[in-house]
């Protein structure tokens, strides 16, 4: 797990811990220590801990003028045992609204586990960005991530599926990227 790192190929366009607008400001990372684990098993240091034992993430760029967010997951979302929504929502995606983001792009290519329990946050998120013509888009999920989503009714918040199962987004630059998940979302809503 160790060897897992954010993606870093977009770090000339953006930094989280440079972005005085970013929940993760002047945050210091060390490339030699491993201070966080999942389940006994050392990440590498470069993940943000949210205050979840098990669920780590990456803001890769943040476009506050247009209200862009994509943020890259990595762990294990649990809302039965840590209520991650709460905190991920709270702490995160509050702070990005609160700043201009209303559409959140999550990469969760890197989500190995999701355990579901309520859908009030979820619910209260989706709400929150559709207020301000927003969304969030979920991509590269695992199949039984899905399966679990949807188990929960909570696909019903998020845009996924199709297009956005096996997205390569790492060959694109941020606006490329972006430009094409705006596409298919503007595709998606207006059927």
């Amino acid at each position: 797990m160790h060897t897992i790192e954010p993606y870093y190929n977009w770090r000339g366009f953006y930094i989280a811990s440079e972005d005085i607008q970013s929940p993760f400001f002047e945050r210091e990372y060390s490339e030699f220590e491993f201070t966080d684990s999942i389940y006994n098993y050392c990440i590498h240091p470069q993940w943000d801990n949210i205050g979840s034992p098990t669920l780590f993430l990456k803001i890769l760029y943040a476009e506050y003028d247009s209200g862009y967010a994509v943020i890259e997951l990595f762990g294990e979302w649990n809302d039965v045992v840590q209520n991650d929504i709460m905190t991920f929502k709270r702490d995160i995606a509050e702070h990005l609204m609160l700043n201009g983001i209303n559409k959140f792009i999550l990469i969760a290519e890197n989500l190995l586990n999701f355990h579901g329990d309520q859908e009030d946050y979820y619910e209260e998120w989706f709400e929150e960005v559709e207020d301000q013509e927003g969304w969030i888009a979920l991509l590269n999920l695992r199949q039984h991530v899905i399966d679990e989503l949807k188990d929960f009714d909570l696909d019903y918040y998020f845009l996924m599926g199709g297009e956005l199962e096996e997205m390569d987004w790492r060959t694109a630059t941020p606006a490329q990227f972006i430009g094409r998940i705006e596409q298919y979302v503007q595709k998606r809503l207006s059927l």
